[in-house]
């Protein structure tokens, strides 16, 4: 009961740390899209909105993203063909507010529509606000799955104190006639129940605290290749390469291991 009661409670504090670190990472940023199908016209237009969202007061950061930063995020779905120039990929600006609030977030839909009035604006949490809301609603399913795995808890332990004493009924009745009062005999029940319950919760503490941390180096390298896979060459031949802990790419050999270029 205590390794499912542990679990529950990781998996509630987990999706909640997590929740709180995506509204951190989503609050006040907007990504503005300049489309357009000739690439003069569109780097010019990128250049106005750029030069406009750096005068505006509510705006901390701008910034242009690279193409070959785009080509990367196009990579898993377009391939080679992701770097073709003659693709017409939408020039993007990252933008960080100095609030979060929706009258700074109009201001700028505002002034980057005046400058082009085909650029779209998008607002991160609006992406991500169904991401959010399931995230929480996990935190209140575990919160209820430790609150139902606690009282279920208790209530084994009275069902095996009941049993235990139901069981003994006959010894106890000769116990109290020779003079043992209830507080005695109800301390030989504690000192069983408490020693089976440190045992088992130990057991089960421990147990889980072990599965926990499995599953979490399991995720830090799960996202390490999702985040940093892409830039790694492919095996080829007898040197081969592969990603070491999802942040550098190592070349083998038969004689040394090298840093190989990312």
């Amino acid at each position: 009961m205590l390794f499912l009661t542990m679990l529950a409670a990781a998996l509630g504090l987990g999706t909640a740390g997590a929740a709180r670190a995506l509204d951190r990472q989503l609050a006040g940023r907007l990504t503005v899209q300049i489309i357009d199908g000739d690439p003069v016209r569109r780097d010019a237009s990128a250049a106005r909105v750029l030069a406009t969202l750096r005068t505006l007061p509510e705006v901390t950061r701008v910034a242009a993203v690279d193409r070959a930063e785009l080509t990367r995020l196009l990579r898993p779905w377009l391939g080679s063909d992701g770097a073709d120039p003659g693709l017409p990929v939408p020039a993007m600006i990252d933008v960080d507010l100095g609030g979060q609030d929706d009258a700074a977030v109009a201001a700028v839909a505002r002034a980057v529509r005046g400058v082009a009035p085909t650029a779209r604006v998008d607002r991160h949490e609006t992406w991500m606000s169904p991401v959010s809301g399931v995230m929480r609603s996990l935190t209140l399913l575990a919160l209820g799955i430790v609150l139902l795995m606690a009282g279920a808890t208790a209530a084994v332990v009275v069902l095996a104190a009941r049993a235990g004493l139901e069981t003994h009924r006959a010894t106890i009745e000769v116990m109290h006639m020779l003079g043992s009062t209830d507080l005695q005999v109800a301390r030989l029940f504690q000192r069983r129940v408490a020693i089976d319950a440190a045992i088992g919760g130990v057991a089960g503490a421990g147990v889980a605290i072990a599965v926990i941390l499995l599953i979490m180096t399991r995720l830090q390298g799960l996202g390490s290749e999702l985040l940093d896979g892409g830039g790694c060459p492919r095996p080829t031949g007898p040197r081969w390469a592969r990603c070491r802990s999802g942040s550098s790419c190592w070349r083998w050999s038969p004689r040394a291991r090298r840093s190989c270029a990312r």
